[in-house]
């Protein structure tokens, strides 16, 4: 069986890492990866197929940034020609991001499977270029993994769940892999001066804060007025604006940092502050408080018994759930860890395709 992955950011590279580690236990799978180059600065990417022990892409499309018609345009050009020379049984897409609504439509139009991993989430909120991506993903794949109950039930809503399998989170898996790996070689000292628990670990990269200068400005006064340091590994879109954003020297920006690293940045800090969907469910994972900076979060499980609050760029709302020191016994929402290998199988077991079907029976 021939597995092509599609990758092109950050969080899929954690993800694909987890699931490419269990495919490389079956001698009767070839997985060819290809890198869009959605995230092509090296501190970005580069950093996590080496920490992570991904294997090298095979190929990389290298589109780079850009308006999103433009960069999913040129992402849509080159899959299309890759799974014409492969002719993959499965395409494996991950989350919703432009790479992601890429590779579904390429192997859509060319039919051939396409997996979906982490299906079934929903903001309800359109304004999101990811809202938009997840949902035409999902509606056009042939089997959706969907990492919570709740995604399970959304889809369902939707018509889909003929085509649903509850994988659970591969996040969750990650995380359990990777915590004490990061615990035994990366020092919190090595990455930056501060004492452990005494700081706020933030990241601000979505589209409504950081190409929306009054949010901007107001996530950063709100940091401001904060009583510890304020660590932030600043993204480059946000990092093109801090010379229009006020801010005092609590806040510590440093450059990306990889995985590992970002683990012992969440596993030593005080709370999190961040418009992270990944970054969410990680201090989750980790038991670290969060204070989401968006109206509204997919992980609606995050919210319960006071681990998460979406507070959006609101200061006062801001101050006043950092302020919130209670916390409930958390639930199992995200699985069991074993996501990728239940994945894996699901994968190579002879399944019948309820879309493939449709689109046989129509052609």
């Amino acid at each position: 069986m021939k597995i092509v992955t599609i990758v092109g950011a950050r969080p899929q590279f954690i993800k694909a890492a987890t699931i490419s580690r269990i495919i490389r236990n079956h001698k009767d799978i070839q997985e060819l990866i290809v890198h869009t180059g959605q995230h092509y600065d090296k501190n970005m990417s580069d950093v996590f197929f080496r920490e992570l022990d991904i294997p090298k892409p095979h190929i990389n499309l290298e589109v780079g940034s850009g308006l999103h018609g433009k960069q999913t345009a040129l992402m849509l050009e080159g899959i299309e020609n890759i799974l014409i020379r492969e002719r993959p049984d499965w395409v494996l897409v991950y989350g919703d991001t432009n790479s992601t609504v890429a590779g579904a439509l390429a192997a859509s139009k060319l039919h051939i499977r396409i997996a979906h991993v982490e299906a079934g989430l929903r903001s309800f909120n359109r304004a999101m270029p990811e809202e938009i991506n997840r949902i035409a993903t999902d509606h056009i794949s042939d089997c959706l993994f969907a990492p919570t109950q709740n995604a399970m039930n959304l889809l369902a809503k939707e018509g889909l769940a003929n085509r649903s399998v509850f994988s659970g989170d591969v996040m969750y898996d990650s995380i359990l892999h990777y915590k004490d790996i990061a615990s035994k070689n990366i020092s919190l000292s090595n990455i930056i001066d501060i004492e452990p628990g005494k700081y706020f670990l933030a990241t601000i990269h979505r589209q409504e804060n950081t190409d929306n200068l009054k949010n901007l400005q107001q996530i950063f006064l709100s940091f401001s007025g904060l009583d510890l340091p304020v660590v932030i590994p600043l993204h480059p879109r946000t990092l093109k604006y801090m010379d229009e954003v006020p801010h005092r020297s609590n806040i510590i920006i440093i450059n990306p940092v990889g995985y590992l690293e970002m683990i012992t940045l969440l596993s030593n800090c005080h709370k999190v502050l961040t418009d992270s969907g990944g970054l969410q469910k990680e201090a989750f994972f980790l038991k670290k408080p969060c204070i989401t900076l968006r109206e509204e979060t997919e992980w609606i499980e995050t919210l319960e018994d006071n681990w998460n609050f979406t507070v959006g760029t609101d200061r006062q709302k801001i101050v006043e759930k950092i302020g919130v020191h209670h916390f409930g016994e958390q639930k199992q929402f995200f699985g069991d860890g074993k996501a990728a290998e239940r994945i894996v199988g699901y994968l190579k077991s002879p399944h019948p395709s309820p879309l493939l079907k449709e689109r046989e029976i129509a052609s």
